[in-house]
């Protein structure tokens, strides 16, 4: 993998993401996301990018971005939005070749996240709501906490995780519905029911 930062030598590169696929997929902790992710990215041939993942990948291959990265992280700072956006730039130029299209997960986080994604990368022609009551989201992420081991999994930091979520996401969710490009999912249903929804938005482009 090590080479995914070269996209400065391809000039004609990041032309080719513009005409792309781009589906922004939104949905809270413990909603489901994850999974129909996956199925999309088996079915559709997508790629799935994650900039918590992408965040991870680079502090854990030692780079100098990556180092950079890990002072930010440890002071509990946010990363800039410009590097976030830069690191899927550069996944997504490096996917250009291979992917039928590109599953953007867990962004944009609020608004100005969106704005400056669409200038600095493409529009998107999808945004994918994958919807589940709070209450569901809390029991599915405690359950994922008894095997996780993760910290963050127990009830107050869920719920606090829930408000950030719902709060910042309400206006990026509003914005594109004006634009008609938002699909909302029942993530309540059997999984396999949820992927049925999500197949008929993207079928629906």
């Amino acid at each position: 993998m090590g080479n995914i930062c070269t996209s400065r030598d391809y000039s004609s590169r990041p032309d080719k993401i513009k005409d792309s696929k781009i589906i922004f997929v939104v949905g809270g902790p413990g909603s489901g996301k994850g999974t129909q992710c996956a199925m999309v990215v088996k079915k559709y041939g997508f790629t799935h990018l994650s900039s918590g993942d992408l965040l991870r990948a680079e502090v854990d291959s030692g780079s100098e971005r990556g180092k950079q990265l890990h002072a930010i992280m440890q002071k509990g700072e946010l990363v800039p939005l410009d590097t976030v956006l830069d690191m899927i730039k550069d996944a997504m130029i490096a996917k250009a070749d291979v992917s039928k299209g590109f599953l953007i997960d867990g962004y944009p986080r609020e608004l100005k996240q969106g704005e400056e994604f669409e200038k600095k990368i493409g529009k998107p022609c999808l945004l994918l709501y994958v919807d589940a009551k709070s209450e569901t989201m809390v029991k599915r992420l405690l359950k994922r906490g008894e095997t996780s081991g993760r910290s963050d999994d127990n009830e107050e930091t869920i719920k606090k995780r829930l408000d950030l979520y719902y709060k910042a996401t309400e206006p990026v969710v509003t914005f594109y519905e004006k634009r008609g490009i938002v699909r909302k999912v029942d993530s309540e249903l059997p999984v396999e029911e949820v992927f049925i929804q999500v197949s008929k938005a993207i079928d629906a482009l």
